[in-house]
Order: C-alpha cells, then structure tokens, then sequence
C-alpha cells in the first residue's frame, strides 16, 4: 500500500498522533502539548488533516494549524489579525491582513492561559460569521 493510502485508511487524529511520533524530538513534545492545550480551550474542537501533511483543528471553521519546520513549531491563526491578542503571542506572519501565526522554538515556555483565550476567541469569531 503507498504512503497515501496509508493515510487514507486512518483518522486526522491518528495522523496527527502519528506526526508527533516520527518528529521524535522537542517539535513532537511541542506539538502534543499545543494540541492537548487545543483541546482543553475547546472540547468540540475537530481535527482535520489537509494539504497533504498539516494538522488542523476546526471548530466553525478553521481555528488554526499546525506546522512543523526544523527550528520552530509554527501554530497559524486563520483569522488571527482579527483576535484580540494582549499577551503579544503572536510573532510571525504579523505583515498580513488575515492569518496570524506563533512560533514556537526549543524550550520555549508557553503562556498556556494567554494561547487557550486566543484558541476561545478565534472559536468565538468562527461562531459568529457562521450565526450571520
């Protein structure tokens, strides 16, 4: 079986679980602990898994997703120019008028407070422009 029907047999979460596996190595742990920190901000929260290797976790829409490059753990906001961010977590893709993104380096501590308001309010936009 290829590597593609490999992955469509299997679940975006176990995708995703699978990722953090062969990362092996602080992105993996990095990764894991954003996802569990997701999750706790919004239980609904959907996990999807597009564009051929990107987690992505939706609620009403895309909240955000989650890519791993060999010097940060990139987390995208869809609409993170438009959220409220006091704790200035954002500090990559700031020039655009839409997404928003954090990246995450080795041993970098993560203001989990601060990402779980930000995780609620692109939830809470989402939310909104599907209720119009």
């Amino acid at each position: 079986m290829t590597t593609t029907g490999l992955q469509d047999s299997k679940s975006p979460s176990e995708l995703i679980d699978g990722r953090i596996r062969e990362l092996g190595d602080w992105r993996g742990e990095m990764l894991g602990r954003l996802r569990a920190l997701i999750h706790q901000a919004d239980p609904d929260v959907v996990e999807t898994w597009k564009w051929r290797g990107v987690p992505v976790w939706e609620d009403a829409g895309m909240i955000c997703t989650g890519e791993t490059y060999k010097a940060v753990v990139k987390l995208t906001f869809a609409k993170g120019a438009a959220l409220p961010d006091p704790a200035r977590l954002f500090n990559s893709s700031l020039e655009g008028n839409t997404r928003r993104a954090i990246d995450f380096q080795k041993g970098e501590e993560i203001d989990e407070e601060a990402f779980k308001a930000l995780v609620h309010a692109a939830v809470a936009l989402n939310k909104s422009k599907a209720r119009r």
